[in-house]
């Protein structure tokens, strides 16, 4: 085993599968001249040709030992192929990862996760994170976590809460601005913008009059997390989600000018399981801990609260 030629191995069950070297070079992303000098390797190491020129000097054609290692060597890396995957695809009882995107994984997800451990230290919890709504399946997880307006086709979807958007600004920033504290106050503050549709300055018009306020402007970035950490730094009003920046409001970190004004998020985080999929128990447990961890935070919708108007 140690002496064998794996790669020029390699390399030959290409050819033979697809039939040429040119088309086994593309298939392994390498040079047609790194393919032919595997096969000669491997001529070489057995002593004896594989390849003959067919009829048209361009298409080879495979001698009799050729087609003998041609057919060994690709059923052998197709069996070793398919174990790998069972192998990779096969998790313990006790391991459950969970997909989600970065911002909530940061703001939400993480700070209770030690709450977590103490409750369930026999379960092995990972995270993976995405900015794409992915299928969870895609990163091996066995559910994920979304943010937006569900269900989604091809999913198996449940609610798993309810958040608020608020504008959110540094205290700093708060008090340089002479203590904004009415809705016409938009007009001369600098405005921070996510990517996320359910978070637009324009939803904001359904619940202030903002005639003449230009909400397109400012900065924009690519997470709520970003746009979080802009707002931290002074750099303008975010719409925030409340559940998101609770920690920072909590802290006194950022500050809500406008106090009575906010937009009811209904559903707006999601449980989501491949479709089909009947959940181990360990990753029952999990969604079981994050909907009671949901619950304790308040989920009735405030009475100054409306709701979000549909992202266009």
């Amino acid at each position: 085993m140690r002496d064998l030629p794996l790669n020029a191995i390699r390399a030959f069950a290409a050819v033979y599968e697809l039939g040429g070297i040119r088309p086994a070079a593309r298939y392994l992303q390498v040079t047609h001249s790194s393919v032919s000098r595997h096969v000669r390797e491997l001529e070489s190491w057995l002593g004896r040709p594989l390849l003959v020129k067919g009829p048209s000097h361009r298409v080879i054609a495979f001698t009799p030992e050729g087609e003998s290692l041609g057919r060994a060597s690709l059923e052998g890396l197709r069996e070793l192929a398919q174990t790998v995957a069972g192998l990779r695809e096969s998790k313990p009882a006790n391991a459950v990862t969970v997909s989600t995107v970065p911002s909530f994984a940061i703001r939400w997800l993480l700070p209770r996760l030690p709450d977590f451990e103490a409750q369930f230290p026999g379960i092995e919890l990972s995270i993976v994170t995405d900015q794409r709504p992915v299928d969870p399946s895609e990163q091996g997880a066995d559910f994920c976590i979304r943010m937006g307006r569900g269900p989604w086709p091809s999913l198996d979807c449940t609610p798993l809460m309810d958040d608020w958007l608020v504008p959110v600004m540094s205290k700093t920033l708060w008090e340089e601005k002479g203590h904004p504290q009415s809705a016409e106050a938009f007009a001369n503050l600098p405005l921070l913008h996510d990517r996320d549709p359910s978070t637009t300055w324009e939803s904001w018009r359904s619940i202030v009059a903002m005639d003449g306020v230009d909400l397109q402007r400012g900065p924009r970035f690519t997470s709520s997390d970003l746009v979080l950490r802009a707002a931290v730094q002074g750099l303008g009003v975010a719409l925030a989600r409340a559940r998101l920046a609770a920690d920072e409001i909590a802290a006194q970190t950022l500050v809500q000018p406008f106090d009575e004004l906010r937009l009811h998020l209904p559903n707006a985080y999601w449980i989501a399981l491949p479709e089909g999929v009947t959940p181990r128990l360990a990753v029952k447990a999990v969604i079981d801990w994050l909907r009671d961890q949901a619950s304790r935070q308040p989920t009735a919708i405030p009475t100054d609260a409306r709701p979000a108007p549909d992202p266009q």
